[in-house]
């Protein structure tokens, strides 16, 4: 991976929706040569896909919480259920497993306090093996992926 490639990843990043043309235009390249690295991008997986960034408050889902979650134990079926479970839920919008304690940093996207205490109540503490949380309530995301 050269600069090129570089530049290219970060104005995608940027703006997914760039034409092949502008893409070309911002990072130096004719049209022919930056297609063929974006393919190749693509095809080795440094490009894994594209998404659109949705606004939570047009979908209400503006309240925010960052979940510390533990297990009462590491059995494999105990696991695959809980990761199973939370992976389906529509409210978690980052699921990540990590080493120590806790056990898992959740965040997760509701309309509302009660929303979120319903998703915690109904949802997570039902999970079998689930042992406890810690929830931390966002006052302003500074920088988000």
């Amino acid at each position: 991976m050269d600069a090129i490639d570089r530049a290219i990843i970060g104005e995608l990043q940027r703006d997914g929706r760039l034409t092949n043309v502008e893409l070309a235009q911002r990072v130096g390249l004719t049209t022919g040569p930056c297609l063929r690295r974006v393919q190749r991008l693509e095809a080795d997986g440094v490009i894994s896909g594209y998404r659109a960034v949705i606004d939570p408050v047009a979908v209400g889902r503006s309240f925010e919480v960052l979940m510390d979650l533990s297990l009462e134990t590491q059995e494999a079926e105990t696991v695959e259920r809980f990761e199973r479970t939370l992976t389906e839920a529509e409210e978690v919008v980052e699921l990540r497993r990590l080493f120590g304690s806790p056990d898992y940093f959740v965040r997760a996207a509701v309309a509302d306090l009660i929303a979120y205490e319903n998703f915690l109540s109904q949802h997570v503490m039902t999970i079998p093996g689930f042992k406890n949380v810690t929830s931390h309530f966002t006052m302003k995301a500074l920088k988000t992926p």
